[in-house]
């Protein structure tokens, strides 16, 4: 596939990018990935990265909300509210987007195995702003396979949990068209420890997965694929990263048209947020991560990102001060406005050595696709074991190499400094989760309890069916049902993956 370096932006198979003129008409979604504590205090955070120039929300969620645990449940305890915002009931959503309009900013949500449960909430709000669904705005990342291989906050098995996901994708294309039903992500892929390469085969071969799922469950391509979008990694790689975007977008567009026949233009389109690489953050010398910090933005946006987060200074060791989140928040307005770079689609095209590394990780990443593809797709290699190891033996690799200073790592084997770091560090009041758990008791207290049992039973009946979950998960959730009940009435059905 490497005829094809004299293409240009916007053609087929968009190496170059997915727009003829990329940023000059319209800049990146600049998000800031943020959530802690109760709703209350995240949506504080959120409104003031709105007031100093964010365009787009990134929800993150705590431990027990991704789990489908309420915050009472045994095995939440110490972890709600800290590494992401505790949502329990419709309550807490209305709490966290309170006097924000959701059909007027675009909101990313990094969920998984209860991504349907926060979509529901999520249009409920809606619904209750007056808000039309057709212009709800935003991603779900609702990405499950690479739970099992690098994640770990799944839930139910791989099948059912398969099912669910391709569920939502039928619901949205009726409900919320303009909705990103699934963030196909390579990014904790690649935060485990994968090389390059790897981070770009083993996303796109979970995209095949979920693509030949929805197709099996009766969905034309063109009706999804234009909704599918995808979740990368910028590490520190700075030209190998910007070779990456390109060859994970030539790749897409020749899967997309030759393997499965779409023909709506849109669905050729790989289209995908970064962060910046939150394992090269370092405790040691914590300034220092802003350089990193930096050079990933750049390179991700030099490799055609539509959306980007760039991590704060201090996340080696807490959650972001807002002072970190703001500063992280000044490195993309300054690439955006003062650089010169978003001026010139795919500046580096045509460079020799980001040709060369392109067309290597294309071959490189084919290659992984097709070993994949001839162990029966990704979720019997996950079922086996492949994908997992490995990401591990290239993450044992890398940190041989860090130990024998062949890999240098600034402050950390090399140009170390005496004194201890001294970042301030953001510490969550360990009184969130009594508060929490006692917003629990009050909601169970003065909901009506036999239309809750009514409506987790419904959803129990469904998911023993055939019948799409998302109608019964969105009635159930409005009767306030909590993300945990909601989440055990599935269990029940589908059991739990060990």
């Amino acid at each position: 596939m490497a005829e094809h370096s004299a293409d240009q932006p916007g053609e087929f198979p968009f190496t170059r990018g997915i727009y003829p003129d990329m940023y000059r008409k319209r800049l990146w979604t600049m998000r800031q990935y943020a959530g802690f504590g109760t709703a209350s205090e995240s949506n504080r955070r959120y409104r003031y990265l709105l007031s100093q120039g964010i365009t787009g929300l990134s929800v993150a969620f705590d431990l027990p909300t991704q789990l489908g645990l309420d915050a009472d449940h045994p095995l939440a305890a110490g972890e709600v509210g800290r590494v992401g915002v505790a949502i329990g009931s419709l309550k807490d959503m209305e709490l966290l987007f309170d006097g924000i309009r959701l059909d007027q900013v675009s909101t990313s949500m990094t969920i998984n195995s209860t991504a349907s449960t926060l979509l529901a909430l999520y249009v409920l709000v809606a619904d209750a702003q007056g808000a039309n669904r057709a212009k709800l705005s935003g991603t779900i990342q609702n990405d499950i396979l690479k739970e099992y291989i690098a994640r770990g906050t799944y839930i139910y098995p791989p099948r059912p949990a398969m099912r669910i996901i391709t569920d939502v994708f039928a619901w949205a294309a009726r409900e919320v068209p303009e909705w990103n039903t699934i963030s196909i992500s390579g990014y904790h892929i690649r935060e485990a420890g994968s090389t390059a390469a790897q981070e770009i085969a083993f996303t796109l071969s979970n995209a095949i997965a979920y693509i030949e799922a929805a197709l099996k469950a009766g969905q034309s391509i063109d009706a999804f694929a234009p909704r599918l979008s995808f979740f990368f990694n910028a590490h520190n790689d700075f030209l190998e990263e910007i070779a990456k975007f390109r060859a994970a977008r030539r790749i897409y567009a020749h899967l997309l048209r030759d393997r499965f026949h779409a023909r709506d233009p849109k669905s050729l389109l790989l289209r995908f947020h970064t962060q910046t690489a939150g394992s090269s953050l370092q405790a040691q010398q914590p300034e220092v991560n802003t350089v990193r910090t930096t050079i990933q933005a750049l390179a991700a946006v030099l490799g055609g990102t539509q959306s980007l987060h760039t991590n704060a200074m201090d996340e080696a060791v807490g959650l972001p001060t807002e002072a970190a989140a703001t500063l992280a928040l000044r490195t993309q307005q300054v690439i955006a406005h003062e650089s010169g770079v978003a001026a010139h689609p795919d500046p580096f095209g045509g460079s020799y050595v980001v040709e060369s590394m392109t067309d290597r990780l294309e071959s490189e990443a084919l290659a992984y696709i097709a070993k994949i593809d001839a162990m029966g797709g990704a979720l019997t290699a996950i079922e086996e074991g492949y994908q997992q190891a490995e990401i591990h033996n290239a993450a044992y690799a890398y940190q041989q190499r860090v130990e024998s200073v062949e890999q240098i790592v600034v402050g950390v084997n090399r140009f170390t400094a005496d004194e201890p770091a001294s970042a301030p560090v953001f510490r969550i009041d360990p009184e969130i989760e009594r508060q929490q758990i006692d917003r629990l008791r009050d909601l169970r207290a003065s909901r009506s309890q036999p239309c809750v049992d009514a409506a987790l039973t419904r959803l129990e009946t469904a998911a023993r069916a055939d019948d799409n979950l998302m109608p019964h998960i969105l009635t159930a959730a409005k009767e306030l049902a909590t993300v945990g009940e909601i989440a055990t009435a599935l269990r029940r059905v589908f059991g739990e993956h060990r």
